[in-house]
Parts: C-alpha cells; structure tokens; sequence
C-alpha cells in the first residue's frame, strides 16, 4: 500500500521556484495599426524646431477676426518647413498639387474680404493640407485620408517625446541644448496654463493684465492658441511624412453583383422619365415665358424659382444612382457592358440638360429679383454637379474610373477657388446695380450688408443710395483699422472708395429705407 503524496505548503518551495504564470505573447497588431503602422524612425530634432518656428510664425501672423495676409504666410512657413523635412529625412513626400491648393485657398484672404467666403477657403483647406501629405487615390481612401491629420497629431506625442528624450540626452551638445529645451517646454507650459487660467477666473485675468501692463492679455491668449495650433498641424503633417499609411485595397468591388433584368428595368423607367421631362424642358425654353403663362398659371420668375431646388436635388440623387449601378452592375459580358453605357450614359446625358434647365431657371429668378449669395453659391454647386456628371460620362467610355475620384475633389477644390476668383460680394454688388439701372428697384438693406469687396461696384449708384450701401461698410473699416498681418486687398480699395464720399452723405436717411425687392 503506498503511502498519500504529501501536500507541499508555499512557504516550503524552493527560494527559486515560481508558481507558473502564463506567457502572454504581443498583442496583434488591429487592421488599423496594420495600415497605419507609424513611422519606422524616431523623430528628429529638427521637427521639434519646424513645430515651435511655424507657431511663432502663426502667432505672430495670423488674425482670427478677419481675413488677411497672415494666413498666407503662416501657410507658406508651414510648406517650407514641411518640404525641408520630407527631402531630407523622411520616405513621404508633400504632393504639390494639393499643396499648391491649400496655399491658394489661405491665400484668398489676401485679395477677398468676405468673411463667409474665407471661411468656406479655410475649411477646405484643412482637408487638402491633409491629402498633401497623405496621397490617396480611392474613394474610401480619400475619406480616410481627408482627416489624417487631426489623427496623425494625438499619435505623434510618443513620436515626439522620443525626440525631446534624446535631445535632453544628447551628450555631444553639453548642457545647452538640455537647459533649451526646458526653457522651451517651461515656456510652453506658462503660457498654456496661464491662457487657460486666465480664460476661467476673471481675477486671475485682471492679476495677468497687470504683470502685463503693456499686451491686450485676449490677444495674448488667441497667439498662445495659434502657436499650438500650428506647430500641432506641423508635427501631425510631420508624421504622415515619416510613416505615411498605407490606403492601398480600400476599394474593393461588390461581392455580388445584380442580375441584368434587376438593374436594367429601374434604369430603364429611369430613364423614360427624365426623357419625359428633358422633353418638357425644351419646350419651356423655346417656348418661353408666354408658354410659362400659358400652361401652368405662373409667373416665369415663379416658375423658375420653384423648380430649381427639386432639380438640384434631382441631379445629387442621380449622381448617386451612377454609382451604385456602376458598384453592381454586372460587366463580365460584352452585352453587360454595352447596357451599362447605354443606360448610365443616357441617365448623365439626361441629367446634364436638367441641370441646364436649374442653372437657367435660378438666372431667371435672379434677372427678376436680384442677386443673393446664397443664389450665386448654390448656382455653383450646380454647375460644379455638372461638372462631375461629364466627368461621370469620360469615365464610362472605357468603364475605368480610377481617376474619377480625385477629379471629383479636385473639382470642388477649383470650384470653390473659381468663386474666389470671380469676387462674388462684388459680383452680386455689380448684377444688383445694372438691375436698378434697368428696373429703378434695389435693396440697398441687403448690400450695405455685403463685404468690402463690393465697395466699388455700389460706388456707382447716386449719391443718395451709395451712402446708404456703403454706409455699413464705411463704419466697419472705421472700426477695424488693419496692420500689416490683417492686410487685404478688397479693404484696401474699399477704403479708397470710402475716402472719397463725404460723411454726411454716409449717414442714414429716409431714402435708405428697408425694401424687400431681393426676396
């Protein structure tokens, strides 16, 4: 009989012996770490320098009230620095296109004093500063793409920290760079925090003003947001440069693909449709306003005003029709490709002369009641969806559309410049004047709320109504003095134009009295 194996205490193992814990592997890399592995190298030093020089920079440059040639030039030492450290130390390089793009649309605050109009550039501009220096080529790659930096910045800290590590480390520099680099971060740290106090407690403010005597302490708070800001977007650029993500095989075809008859009929009546009404159309055009009068009991100008937003929808809907039956449609028989180009070519044809008939109704209403921006912007949109839908057209001749979807972006990127380019407080300033001239009827309300880029087009009106236009714009130069960092050239020539009216004539009187004609 053999004797029960002894139970062994834990206090009487061996010094030596562990009880066995399990070995755990590295985590897996998630798909998203797999695509976007960051960079192979830790960061230079010279990043932390382009960081901390492009926030002085902006600081110093940019105004936030209003735009000027401070953007411009907080855009240009962003480049620089951006294309100095990609040839000399990183795989990625910036791509020049959408580079010279987002410079462009900074630099619309330079020549434009509309507000709206920069604001809209601005925007835009962040999602081409991020295609710069993340090209994409796909759909789905652009959209990832479009906001990879916003990402690249909060991914970039452990990156940068290695880089403060080993320049504080760095035996051949001595001390110096060591007690430079706490200066810096000592500094960083001040200047944040005090913002941040300051904005919180009032008395804590007023304590600042007066160690500060001498700085605007609001001011002081937006130039310590800008430097962050700034070197943020430089360091999360900097980032995609040294370890850009791979966007490669985000577009992949459908799984499944549609039968003919199950895609071809809805097409089909689609298309029978549009014939129907692109028919109607074309009798409205030739026929006229008498035809108008004639056969729906309408106005032209009421007609035209009623049709055009369905029409604009109509084409969004269609563009998005093109390309769900261009993902699923079957194309692996030459009968199967000759139905998409038939159908889906017929649908964008179809759709162009729609899009004529928006853009030609929305003229109408606007030679009736006069131009607004928001008629103007919306009229661009148009024609920029019509842009697209010949593009759509180009790319179903051979069914390659590899292409499609940067031209499509880039599109509106030109679009939005084009508006910029054709000045449109001063469009519409100059539309509305001929309007009076030939029809006695303006709304001086809604202009004298216009930019100053419209100043001199409303300079032509008699005296009576230019002092009531211009009047809004008078007080707001008066108010808003520009130095060289708020410089613009629309204020420019509006103070010009301000400068030659007597200020009584400025004034408000019964002659400026509300009207509704622009409604």
């Amino acid at each position: 009989m053999t004797a029960p194996h002894p139970t062994v205490k834990p206090s009487t193992l061996a010094p030596n012996t562990a009880a066995w814990q399990p070995v755990l592997g590295p985590r897996p890399p998630t798909p998203f770490e797999k695509r976007w592995p960051g960079p192979l190298r830790p960061a230079p030093a010279l990043v932390l320098g382009a960081a901390v020089a492009t926030g002085i920079v902006a600081a110093a440059s940019v105004p936030l009230d209003r735009p000027g040639t401070g953007w411009l030039v907080t855009a240009l030492a962003a480049t620089a620095v951006l294309v100095t450290l990609s040839r000399r130390h990183f795989p990625g390089s910036v791509q020049p296109l959408w580079t010279a793009a987002t410079v462009t649309l900074l630099g619309v605050g330079t020549i434009r004093a509309a507000g709206w109009l920069f604001v809209l550039c601005v925007l835009t501009a962040a999602v081409t500063a991020s295609l710069a220096v993340a090209p994409a080529r796909g759909f789905r790659a652009l959209v990832f793409a479009s906001g990879t930096i916003p990402l690249a910045v909060f991914r970039a800290l452990p990156w940068l920290g290695d880089a403060s590590r080993a320049l504080l480390h760095k035996r051949q520099n001595g001390s110096t760079a060591r007690v430079g680099v706490a200066v810096v971060v000592s500094v960083l740290l001040v200047v944040v925090f005090g913002a941040l106090f300051a904005g919180a407690d009032a008395a804590f403010a007023e304590l600042v003003g007066r160690l500060l005597p001498d700085a605007d302490l609001a001011s002081n708070v937006d130039n310590g947001w800008l430097f962050l800001f700034a070197s943020a977007v430089v360091v999360g650029a900097a980032y995609l440069l040294a370890g850009p993500p791979d966007l490669t095989g985000l577009e992949r075809p459908a799984k499944a693909r549609l039968g003919r008859l199950e895609w071809t009929l809805p097409l089909a009546a689609l298309n029978a449709v549009f014939a129907m009404f692109v028919a109607v159309q074309l009798t409205v055009l030739f026929g006229g306003s008498k035809h108008v009068l004639r056969t729906a009991g309408l106005t032209y100008a009421e007609y035209a005003r009623k049709g055009f937003w369905q029409l604009l929808v109509v084409t969004a809907l269609t563009l998005a029709i093109l390309a769900a039956a261009a993902r699923w449609a079957p194309r692996e028989q030459r009968g199967d490709r000759m139905l998409v180009r038939v159908l889906l070519g017929g649908l964008a044809t179809l759709c162009l002369v729609i899009v004529a008939s928006a853009l030609y109704r929305m003229h109408t209403y606007e030679e009736v009641y006069g131009f607004t921006r928001l008629r103007v912007l919306v009229s661009v949109c148009e024609l920029w969806l019509g842009v697209v839908l010949a593009m759509v057209l180009a790319a179903g001749v051979r069914l390659r559309a590899g292409w499609l979807p940067r031209a499509v972006v880039g599109s509106a990127v030109a679009a939005l410049i084009g508006l910029a380019a054709l000045n449109p407080d001063r469009f519409i300033a100059e539309r509305n004047v001929d309007r009076f001239e030939q029809t006695g009827r303006i709304d001086t309300a809604y202009l004298s709320n216009l930019s100053a880029d419209a100043a001199p087009a409303l300079d032509d009106l008699p005296a009576p109504l230019r002092g009531c236009a211009l009047q809004e714009i008078a007080h707001d130069l008066e108010r808003e003095p520009d130095g060289w960092r708020e410089w613009n050239l629309g204020r420019r020539e509006a103070r010009e134009v301000v400068a030659d009216i007597r200020v009584t004539e400025l004034a408000w009187n019964s002659a400026c009295g509300p009207a509704s004609s622009l409604y």
